[in-house]
């Protein structure tokens, strides 16, 4: 019996954790999204390579999907983590999102961890699930 209430109190305690604790200033809008595109698509030919990515609509300012290594994708919201912009962040160098009011970056292969001294809110990034070619994403 106390191991059930041990290991009920360890399955209560992972459940309140979350994933991360953000600083107060950073950006907590949980809109749902559930995005479902095929890297067939014309559109996402440049995601198809290592290092290469796609701009799709979705999100709050629009959806960065990267090409890591060729396997691996990663998405971000192109919304400033600081919400100080009413402009979508812009991908560039091929390795930073970058907020063009506060010039704050943003690295896409470190988990959208800031680049920039002064600024400690990463970027929104988003679960990407792969099917063969089918790429889901979503926050949920």
């Amino acid at each position: 019996m106390i191991k059930k209430i041990i290991y009920f109190c360890c399955f209560l305690s992972i459940l309140s954790c979350s994933e991360t604790e953000l600083p107060p200033n950073c950006i907590r809008v949980d809109l749902p999204l559930n995005l479902t595109t095929d890297l067939n698509n014309p559109q996402l030919i440049n995601a198809q390579v290592p290092g290469g990515f796609a701009d799709l609509n979705g999100g709050i300012k629009g959806v960065l999907l990267f090409n890591l290594n060729g396997r691996d994708f990663v998405a971000y919201d192109k919304i400033c983590p600081q919400n100080d912009c009413d402009a979508p962040m812009t991908f560039e160098k091929g390795l930073v999102l970058k907020c063009s009011c506060d010039a704050s970056e943003y690295s896409v292969h470190f988990g959208g961890a800031p680049q920039t001294d002064g600024f400690e809110c990463p970027a929104r990034e988003y679960r990407v699930l792969q099917s063969g070619s089918v790429i889901r994403i979503t926050n949920f």
